[in-house]
């Protein structure tokens, strides 16, 4: 039997002493210069997030690719996406940022997409489809899945908190229902949770103690390290605190692979205290 998701994950993040998680969002106008050359854009975005990877791997307990940049690659971007998880390193897990959602007979091929072909340990999921398009992510024995909660971007309280269920926001109706669905599946629920809304990270914690929390926002949006794992880190509540671009993008010139290592230990650090 595989070991379950969220049993890899508390033996990664103890061993290496790390809730990071290293957002892959290869924006190819911030590329470098000294590492586009004179490559192709596909060839030139798969050496950038190589890079990354030895970078800061070893401050890092998962890396988080998201499609969406490689897909814009054309043709050639599925092949650099394979090619960028084949390269993270044993230690990390893989997070596929992919977002999907769509009626189950859909979701069962989006789900071998990610867990079979791509090979991710987890994966996001929008739930506004219900419970058929997020089971078959919660499906696979030692995989996860994270649903979209209470986001970090701008207009996430234009739906997530303006509507309700039953008198209550409709992101921690959406977190009371993951918790119920994985209680009865083979994988593991979680929830993404942001880190630009201290209040609902505190308010999900406590409704779902023991879902793990994968968090973006720290970082170019502005959340706190301290204020996350205060809100959010308990000892059965594991977290992933995600960093992108203030990590991918610590610098654009020819050192950015070491300011890149230097940004991940620096908010790795912070995480700790």
């Amino acid at each position: 039997m595989p070991a379950s998701f969220i049993g890899r994950l508390r033996r990664i993040q103890q061993s290496k002493g790390t809730a990071l998680c290293v957002g892959l969002d290869p924006d190819p106008a911030r590329i470098p210069s000294a590492r586009r050359g004179d490559r192709s854009l596909p060839d030139a975005v798969l050496q950038f997030c190589r890079a990354i990877i030895d970078a800061t791997a070893s401050y890092a307990c998962a890396f988080k690719p998201n499609a969406a940049f490689f897909e814009a690659l054309g043709p050639a971007g599925g092949r650099v996406l394979h090619d960028v998880v084949a390269h993270i390193p044993d230690d990390c897990l893989v997070i596929a940022d992919a977002k999907r959602g769509d009626i189950g007979n859909s979701a069962r091929f989006y789900a071998e997409s990610l867990f079979d072909a791509l090979g991710a340990d987890a994966c996001t999921v929008a739930p506004y489809m219900g419970r058929d398009a997020v089971r078959p992510f919660l499906g696979r024995e030692g995989r996860a899945a994270f649903v979209l909660a209470r986001t970090s971007n701008e207009g996430a309280a234009d739906v997530q908190e303006a509507c309700t269920c039953d008198d209550t926001p409709l992101y921690l109706h959406v977190a009371r229902k993951v918790a119920a669905w994985s209680a009865e599946a083979p994988g593991s629920g979680g929830l993404v949770v942001g880190a630009t809304a201290p209040d609902a990270l505190t308010e999900l914690r406590e409704a779902c103690p023991t879902l793990p929390f994968l968090i973006p926002g720290v970082g170019a949006q502005g959340g706190s390290p301290a204020a996350v794992m205060d809100a959010a880190a308990t000892d059965d509540g594991l977290v992933l605190v995600n960093s992108s671009r203030s990590i991918l993008f610590a610098s654009e010139d020819a050192d950015y692979a070491e300011a890149a290592a230097d940004a991940a230990r620096t908010l790795r650090d912070a995480l700790r205290t």
